[in-house]
């Protein structure tokens, strides 16, 4: 191991308070990047010939990819839920975007879930925030129920361990005056000026966030509403796209989509150059992921189906954690799921782990530093709600996954190592596999609680002949 390797690893460990490469190390700081809406195939790095997305494409360099890295659930407020708490969605009953579907004629009836993070959890932020943290939300929070005040008045993010909130409230998506554009109606960003853009603005608060906190250890969660529709961007980035469709072939064609994915990328790429000037950038963990996969089957490389759908390009994130004693450009097949963030982050930052919380997590810290695995486990998924899919549960084990669908009992199974894009259904192939699946499927289930669709008394299969799924 070199010298460098070595400094970095006690870095992260917490084992040198100063000297670390010029740093009063210390705790690492921790950004955490949550993009919204989004799939690998829009980068650079993940295959994309339209967008440029070079400072990305620099961080994943800089740390480990998991090329088997996912989203808890296909939508977006269970996964941010996962993220925050370390357990299933199924365990939180938080298991559909809030407000959720309304579809009283379906022919079953979703469960009463939950639409808010439980104040008996113990976020990430609180846990960091109780060991010295200076926390800071930026962007979409969309983990607060809608048109009830007194509910909303106590889950906002500050009400959940987050010192500072900048843009968070009820919304799943920008639904001020200006959408994108100024005026943006949200908490902490009440003044502005006519053509701010909000990821820009977002970012600027963010950087601020990061010179406030000065000697202060800090975890900056920047979740951002890109690329959320409604798809909007400056003038001039659209144009941009717009004439390299013209003069070229491309596989992606939507300018205003690239011209987010640009305003995301110019993002994340004044937040790390804030912490090199800042001579933070090596005491840094910093995460890059998604809530779900992206809203367009043409972002999701290869993959089946998107956001929504219980299919791999449903859950199939970008999954990069760099910093202290992590190999650049290194990668893993592992399978990880959002909820190992939780432990992977208290690990990494030399902090005692809370196992009564992050039930569900694991922590990634022996794989990262290259000094073992983690044990063997299944992935699961429950949605017993209606959105681009039909009720259903799923289970991934040993490169298997066995998807089962609520309103029949049909399943289908995938060879994922044999069979990335799920293209055929080999159930009825390996009955025994399917069988043993169902079994650990059940079990799961009951493990955590998982609350079930039943029988819809008013399901009437003529008014929902013309329901957009």
């Amino acid at each position: 191991m070199t010298t460098k390797r070595i400094l970095l690893v006690l870095c992260a460990a917490g084992l040198m308070t100063s000297g670390c490469f010029g740093v009063a190390a210390g705790k690492p700081n921790v950004v955490f990047f949550l993009v919204d809406d989004f799939s690998a195939g829009a980068l650079g790095c993940g295959g994309s010939d339209l967008h440029e997305t070079p400072n990305i494409d620099k961080l994943f360099e800089a740390g480990m990819t998991f090329d088997n890295g996912y989203s808890a659930c296909t939508v977006c407020s269970p996964s941010r839920a996962a993220i925050l708490t370390g357990k299933y969605p199924a365990r939180l009953h938080l298991t559909d975007w809030i407000q959720g579907h309304r579809r009283p004629f379906e022919k079953l009836q979703v469960p009463d879930w939950n639409m808010k993070m439980e104040h008996s959890e113990v976020t990430l932020a609180e846990a960091l925030k109780e060991n010295g943290y200076r926390t800071g939300f930026f962007g979409k929070w969309h983990l607060m129920p809608e048109n009830q005040p007194r509910l909303m008045d106590e889950h906002y993010p500050t009400d959940h361990g987050f010192d500072v909130n900048i843009g968070g409230r009820e919304w799943g998506m920008p639904k001020g005056g200006g959408k994108y554009f100024y005026p943006f109606d949200m908490p902490g960003l009440e003044k502005g000026k006519k053509g701010e853009y909000l990821t820009e603005r977002l970012t600027d608060e963010a950087v601020r966030f990061i010179d406030e906190s000065g000697k202060t250890p800090f975890f900056l969660y920047f979740s951002y509403y890109t690329a959320h529709t409604p798809l909007q961007a400056r003038e001039e980035k659209i144009r941009k796209y717009k004439m390299k469709l013209k003069n070229g072939t491309y596989r992606q064609k939507n300018p205003k989509y690239a011209a987010m994915v640009e305003h995301l990328d110019d993002s994340v790429g004044r937040v790390i150059e804030e912490l090199k000037t800042r001579g933070l950038w090596d005491n840094t963990i910093i995460i890059f992921t998604a809530d779900n996969g992206a809203n367009y089957q043409e972002y999701t490389a290869g993959l089946r189906k998107f956001k929504g759908f219980s299919y791999q390009g449903g859950v199939r994130e970008p999954y990069l954690i760099c910093g202290p004693g992590i190999e650049e450009g290194s990668r893993s097949e592992v399978p990880v799921i959002g909820m190992d963030f939780y432990p992977t982050i208290l690990e990494l930052c030399g902090l005692e782990l809370k196992p009564q919380q992050h039930v569900d997590g694991v922590s990634l810290a022996p794989v990262l530093r290259q000094e073992g695995t983690i044990p063997e486990r299944s992935l699961y998924w429950h949605y017993p709600h209606y959105h681009r899919t039909r009720p259903y549960s799923s289970v991934i084990s040993q490169g298997w996954k066995l998807l089962e669908f609520h309103e029949d009992g049909r399943q289908e199974l995938y060879h994922l190592e044999q069979d990335p894009s799920e293209s055929k259904d080999v159930i009825s192939d390996y009955p025994e596999k399917a069988g043993e699946l169902t079994r650990m499927l059940n079990d799961w289930r009951k493990s955590v609680d998982a609350q079930m669709p039943t029988p819809n008394p008013k399901y009437d299969s003529e008014k929902i002949k013309n329901v957009n799924m």
